[in-house]
């Protein structure tokens, strides 16, 4: 089944927003914004965006790269941050959208950090740096949502991770994932501004 996506990415990362759009075998509608709303008015912008884009949408792709973390200097990430926010929002007239992140090939080492015996339970763990130095907030917040537990499964998190490769290979499959996610009980620990 097709889902609704609009893809977030920073300017820079363009070309790979271009590549998914024209060369993956996506069964997908695009609702993402193709032509700059032309406006200097920020408010005005995001509610063009709101309004034409994310209502409707059910998946919000978010391309993961270098220029997408919460703690970078002189980087605006005012449009990434209200466009996931508007789709973690569920009220009248949005529903909340699944999330899906795709960590961009500049970005793997940076994220992907290995894995290690775990100093509280002894089990092995992947390490995964999703922060505020790797990305904006309402992704961190949402992918690693408070638990109490030294690790989290694909249960404990509603923001669905994966590497541009991955997603390249079978996107559908990722696509659904974070589609589904809107209707499992994670979905209710959610925070729209962490």
């Amino acid at each position: 089944m097709a889902h609704k996506c609009f893809i977030s990415f920073k300017t820079e990362d363009m070309d790979y927003k271009t590549f998914i759009h024209d060369h993956l075998e996506v069964d997908m509608i695009d609702k993402s914004l193709h032509e700059p709303i032309e406006s200097e008015n920020e408010d005005y912008i995001m509610r063009k965006i709101r309004e034409n884009y994310l209502a409707d949408s059910t998946v919000t792709i978010f391309l993961i790269g270098e220029k997408s973390a919460e703690n970078l200097p002189f980087e605006n990430q005012n449009y990434l941050k209200r466009e996931l926010q508007a789709s973690l929002f569920h009220g009248i007239g949005n529903t909340k959208n699944g999330i899906l992140g795709i960590v961009l090939p500049s970005m793997y080492e940076r994220i992907f950090a290995g894995s290690g015996i775990c100093a509280t339970c002894g089990n092995t763990h992947s390490y995964i740096s999703i922060n505020h130095n790797t990305v904006i907030s309402e992704f961190a917040y949402n992918y690693y949502i408070p638990n109490n537990k030294c690790a989290w499964n694909e249960d404990d998190r509603y923001c669905v991770l994966v590497k541009w490769v991955d997603f390249c290979e079978n996107p559908n499959t990722f696509i659904d994932k974070a589609f589904d996610k809107r209707n499992e009980p994670i979905s209710s620990k959610t925070k729209v501004r962490p």
